[in-house]
C-alpha cells in the first residue's frame, strides 16, 4: 500500500521514506508533489463522519486532552498555541514533552496534528477534528535504552501526571500486545476513572502483527477504537478486531503533521484513537455537566451500524457520527462506570495476588470456670447398690413411672370388670 508524503511547499517533492511503528501505527511515505489545499482535500473523515457538521456545536474549546505517546512537536504551525503543558516520564525528552523521543517519534505529533490541529494561518493545512480543544504532552521513549522507567511504568506515571494537570481526556495510541496488563495499571487507571476522566485507546493492527486487540485496549472502562477504511468497511491490514471494540473510526489514508513540518498520509488505529478522542472533546465540550460514563454513552449510542450487526468484534457499536454525538437525544448511561468496571475485575482476577487479611476475633464472653474439678463420691462396699444421678435419671425415675402407669390401667381394667358383672346380675 502507498502513501504520500506531501511538502508544505508548492509542487515540492520528498523522496525521503518514513516508517513509523508505535502501537501498530504504521507511516510510509514516498515522493508526491502537493498544491497548497491539498492537505485540507485529503481529510475526507471531517464531512464523511460529521465533524464539519458537529463544529456548529462546538469545536472542543475548554476540554484538555493528554496525548501519551512520543512528544508532541510544537515547532509546525497547525500546533501553535494548542499545547499548554506536558511532561517527560523517560528521562529521555525535555520536561515539558515537547521533544520527541524513542522509536518512531514522529508519531506523538501525527496524534496530536490529527487530533487538535488548527491548521496554517493561510487556511491550508491539517485541522484537528477538535481544533478548539488544549493538548497536554506526555512523552514515553519505548524501545531506547537509558529510560528511567521501564515501558508499564512510564504509561502509569503518565497517566497519573495527566490526570493531575488536568486532562479530560487521555488518547493513549499504543498497545502493549498483550490482553494482560501490569498491576501498576490497574491503580493508573483507576485514578484517571475515579477524576472522571475518559480514557481512549486503539486496538492495534494486524499489520504490526497485532492480531488481537492488547492492553490498554482490553482494560474494562477504557473507550477502545478499531478502524475502517476509506469505504467504511473494516480495515483488516489497520485494525485488530475483540471484544471490547466501543466503536469503530477511519483508519487509513489519513493525513498529520510530523515534527519537520512535512505532511504524511497514515494507516492504523493508532490514528483512529484521536480521531474518537477528539469526538470525545466535542461531547465534553458541547455538555460540560456530563459525566465520563454519559460522554461514552453518548458516542457509543449515536454510532452508525452502517447495515452491519452490532456490537460485533470488527466494528464495535458502530462507525462514530460526530453531529449526531454532539446534537441528538441520548438517554442516560445505565452501564456501570468505569470505575465500577474495573473495580470488579480487580476484585475478580487480582484475587490471587492478594494477601488475605485475617479477619478480626471477637472479643471472648467471660463464663464461670470451676476452681477444681468436683471431687469423685466416696467408693464403699455398698455403692453397686446404691441409686446414682445417673441411674436416678435413666433408670430409676422411668421405671417408677412405667409401674405407675401399669398400676392405673390394671384398676381402671378391674373397676371396668366388676361394672361389667354387676349389670349382668341385675338384668
Amino acid at each position: 500500500m502507498t502513501r504520500s508524503l506531501l511538502q508544505r511547499r508548492l509542487g515540492a517533492a520528498l523522496a525521503v521514506a518514513l516508517t513509523v511503528v508505535l502501537g501498530g501505527a504504521s507511516v510510509v511515505g514516498d515522493a508526491a508533489p502537493a498544491h497548497a489545499d491539498q492537505v485540507r482535500d485529503l481529510e475526507y473523515w471531517l464531512n464523511d463522519y460529521g465533524f464539519t457538521q458537529a463544529w456548529a456545536t462546538t469545536k472542543g474549546a475548554g476540554v484538555t486532552v493528554a496525548v501519551i505517546d512520543t512528544g508532541v512537536s510544537t515547532s509546525v504551525p497547525e500546533l501553535a498555541g494548542a499545547v499548554v503543558g506536558g511532561t517527560d516520564v523517560s528521562g529521555l525528552g525535555s520536561s515539558n514533552g515537547q521533544t520527541p523521543v524513542g522509536d518512531g517519534s514522529e508519531h506523538g505529533t501525527l496524534v496530536a496534528s490529527l487530533m487538535a490541529g488548527r491548521g496554517s494561518a493561510d487556511g491550508t493545512g491539517v485541522i484537528g477534528v477538535a481544533p478548539e480543544a488544549s493538548i497536554l504532552a506526555v512523552s514515553v521513549a519505548f524501545g531506547s535504552s537509558g529510560a528511567k522507567l521501564s515501558n508499564d511504568d512510564q504509561i502509569a506515571a503518565g497517566i497519573r501526571w495527566a490526570v493531575d494537570h488536568g486532562a479530560d481526556v487521555i488518547n493513549m495510541s499504543l498497545t502493549r500486545n498483550t490482553l494482560d496488563w501490569p498491576s501498576s495499571w490497574d491503580d493508573a487507571f483507576l485514578y484517571a476513572f475515579q477524576h472522571d476522566v475518559v480514557v481512549v485507546a486503539a486496538a492495534g493492527n494486524r499489520g504490526s502483527g497485532t492480531t488481537e486487540v492488547g492492553a490498554p485496549a482490553t482494560i474494562p472502562g477504557v473507550l477502545t477504537v478499531g478502524g475502517v477504511d476509506r469505504n467504511k468497511t473494516a480495515s483488516f491490514d489497520a485494525s485488530s478486531q475483540g471484544i471490547t471494540i466501543a466503536v469503530a473510526a477511519p483508519s487509513e489514508q489519513l493525513v498529520g503533521v510530523v515534527p519537520n513540518g512535512g505532511y504524511v498520509q497514515w494507516s492504523g488505529t493508532s490514528a483512529s484513537a484521536p480521531i474518537v478522542s477528539g469526538l470525545v472533546a466535542l461531547v465534553r465540550a458541547a455538555y460540560p455537566k456530563l459525566n465520563a460514563a454519559d460522554v461514552m454513552n453518548r458516542v457509543i449510542a449515536t454510532a452508525n451500524p452502517n447495515g452491519h450487526v452490532v456490537p460485533s468484534p470488527v466494528y464495535g457499536n458502530g462507525l462514530i457520527d460526530a453531529a449526531a454525538a454532539v446534537t441528538a437525544s441520548v438517554a442516560p448511561s445505565t452501564s456501570p462506570t468505569p470505575t465500577a468496571l474495573l473495580q470488579d475485575w480487580i476484585h475478580l482476577h487480582r484475587r490471587i495476588d492478594t494477601v488475605p487479611t485475617k479477619a478480626p476475633t471477637a472479643a471472648p464472653v467471660a463464663r464461670a470456670v470451676p476452681s477444681s474439678d468436683p471431687p469423685l463420691p466416696t467408693d464403699t462396699a455398698a455403692s453397686p447398690w446404691l441409686p446414682t444421678e445417673l441411674t436416678l435419671t435413666y433408670i430409676t425415675v422411668p421405671l417408677l413411672v412405667l409401674l405407675g402407669f401399669a398400676i392405673l390401667v390394671t384398676l381402671f381394667g378391674i373397676g371396668a370388670l366388676r361394672r361389667l358383672k354387676r349389670n349382668r346380675s341385675n338384668r
